[in-house]
């Protein structure tokens, strides 16, 4: 190991050890790790400083300039109220909202974010106990908030936590917040941190605001009469030891559906997720007792919610009574149909509706918007960029809904992020609706597919760590910018987008302008039989994450596993041919 960088961490932590702000348990893990033969654990504390991204902060806990610890949280939390008083000048009136989830060290870490903000002249609407991130960001709307902060650390592993930053809006911050937030953030050191709360400024919140979250949800609910006819609808639930264990079972109670059942296991508040590797719902593994007791309910459906319930997984039985998970572009696809389908048939459906998915999501979204001529907004990934297509036709026009492949999708605007919650309570609708109709979640997917045509995603991460891996993934961007391929799989390419440069280029090289809210490092590829790829690198991680989407016709419901083995074939070329 580089000995200069040894030598440069020991002094950080040394520093650390001299400072009187430090606590004793900080002090005597530093002191463990400097007294360690293997220095590992001291460079990776201390080699460089978690990073304020434009989401917030999200590392490992522990001690040090690089792990997440009060210290850390402290600074950012005193960065986020200087800007604050920078953003609104001479107003008197200003308050957060405050929550957590599960997670080990949740409460503690939100009880000095509001101490801090407190300490700084700053209301804070502190909520009592674990809360799913949605309810977090209907909070901030509801009680006309200028912000908000929820620690989790979301679907990651129990090592981790986290700190996500919303603004007045409900979302998470978007320039210019987002950079003048960090700016200030930056400019922090921890004796700058106002630590002392002022009581009289923070206020408990819990129940009442549950309700109204509860009513808001209901909004999202589109035929009450067909529930009503399926309310036995035989639904499993799992809150993998989350903030969705309360919540969702009562919201679903409350659409009308009274045949619900909760894996006990993982009901069980704990931020070591003892029942599973990791608690995240997209992992098959992760959904094994939700099955189980699944099969012993004879269930319809079986349905999770991750540790801070804004992303969800659904499980639905195949043609042959087999529980399948499923992914992210097919609970997308769902949703945006039934949405759709619906809505017209009940004569919901406005001129003014829009639907809103991010790039990397599924095309066959944009043959549905296109065939029943609904609007349908591209964005980035990540909610914050669907909750900006939101506020800017606020008034304007009607958001019915929008996601993403990463098992999010929030079916109504009083919400500004991703609402399991809702989703959840929306699938169980369609599954009724569904069962109403003599089909079964699976059936409606093939229809889906025979209707609109198959597709296949598929996502491949790189994962490149330290320095080396950084400079290798910039080098991999820039060879694919510089050098775009003409064919992939034998296909044309006939459309290639560049997010970074803000242009697109047909098969001949012309370009135009691309029309985007600002620059982002993406590139696309659309190829003449339907393939996409994209390419992004990953803001949060050291990895750079490839998109896959392939498209072929199926004839009939039976020849699905024949389009998905073809499909297979067809990534594996695309691999080749983008050399990884």
């Amino acid at each position: 190991m580089d000995t200069t960088l040894i030598k440069s961490c020991e002094e950080k932590a040394q520093q650390w050890l001299a400072s009187s702000v430090y606590d004793d348990e900080t002090k005597k893990e530093i002191r463990q790790m400097l007294e360690s033969d293997d220095k590992s654990a001291l460079v990776d504390a201390f080699y460089q400083n978690l990073e304020f991204g434009t989401g917030g902060l999200r590392g490992i806990m522990g001690a040090g300039t690089n792990r997440m610890n009060r210290y850390i949280v402290g600074m950012a939390t005193q960065g986020f109220a200087n800007y604050i008083h920078k953003a609104f000048p001479g107003r008197q009136d200003l308050s957060v909202v405050v929550g957590h989830d599960c997670r080990n060290h949740g409460r503690e870490f939100a009880e000095t974010v509001a101490n801090i903000f407190s300490a700084n002249g700053i209301r804070v609407f502190l909520f009592e106990s674990l809360r799913p991130t949605p309810e977090v960001s209907f909070a901030i709307r509801h009680l006309g908030a200028v912000a908000g902060v929820n620690v989790t650390a979301s679907h990651n592993p129990k090592e981790y936590n986290g700190y996500k930053a919303y603004w007045a809006d409900g979302a998470q911050v978007i320039a210019p917040h987002d950079t003048g937030i960090i700016e200030e953030v930056n400019k922090v050191r921890v004796e700058d941190v106002k630590f002392q709360g002022v009581k009289e400024l923070i206020e408990i919140i819990g129940g009442e605001m549950d309700y109204d979250y509860m009513e808001a949800v209901k909004t999202a609910r589109i035929d009450a009469d067909v529930i009503q006819r399926q309310k036995d609808l035989n639904i499993v639930y799992s809150a993998m030891h989350g903030t969705g264990r309360v919540i969702v079972p009562l919201c679903l109670r409350s659409w009308g559906f009274q045949n619900i059942h909760v894996v006990p296991e993982q009901m069980v508040v704990d931020g070591n997720f003892p029942t599973v590797v990791s608690p995240n719902p997209e992992n098959a593994e992760a959904m094994t007792l939700g099955m189980k007791l699944g099969t012993r309910l004879n269930a319809d459906l079986v349905v999770a919610t991750d540790p801070d319930a804004d992303r969800l997984a659904i499980v639905c039985r195949d043609n042959k009574g087999e529980w399948m998970i499923i992914n992210g572009n097919q609970t997308c696809m769902m949703f945006c149909y039934y949405i759709i389908k619906n809505k017209k048939a009940l004569g919901q459906l406005k001129d003014t509706d829009f639907l809103v998915k991010t790039i990397v999501t599924t095309e066959v979204i944009t043959k549905m918007a296109q065939k029943n001529n609904i609007e349908l907004r591209d964005c980035y990934t990540g909610f914050k960029w669907i909750a900006r297509e939101i506020a800017i036709s606020e008034g304007k026009k009607n958001y019915i809904g929008g996601g993403e492949e990463s098992f999010g999708f929030l079916p109504f605007d009083k919400v500004r992020d991703k609402d399991a919650p809702a989703s959840i309570c929306l699938i169980c609708e369609i599954a009724a609706w569904a069962r109403d109709n003599g089909m079964t979640l699976y059936d409606l997917l093939m229809q889906i597919y025979l209707e609109y045509g198959f597709s296949l995603e598929h996502t491949i991460n790189v994962v490149r760590p330290g320095k080396a891996g950084a400079d290798e993934i910039k080098a991999m961007m820039e060879n694919y910018r510089q050098n775009p391929p003409k064919e992939i799989a034998g296909s044309r390419v006939v459309l290639s987008k560049d997010f970074k440069l803000l242009k697109k280029y047909d098969a001949e090289g012309n370009a135009s302008p691309l029309e985007m809210p600002a620059a982002s490092n993406v590139l696309q590829y659309f190829c003449e039989d339907g393939t996409k790829v994209s390419i992004r690198p990953s803001g949060t991680e050291p990895k750079i994450k490839f998109y896959f989407e392939v498209k072929d016709t199926m004839g009939c419901a039976n020849c699905y596993t024949g389009c998905v083995e073809r499909a297979k074939q067809k990534v594996e070329e695309i691999k080749k041919s983008l050399g990884i």
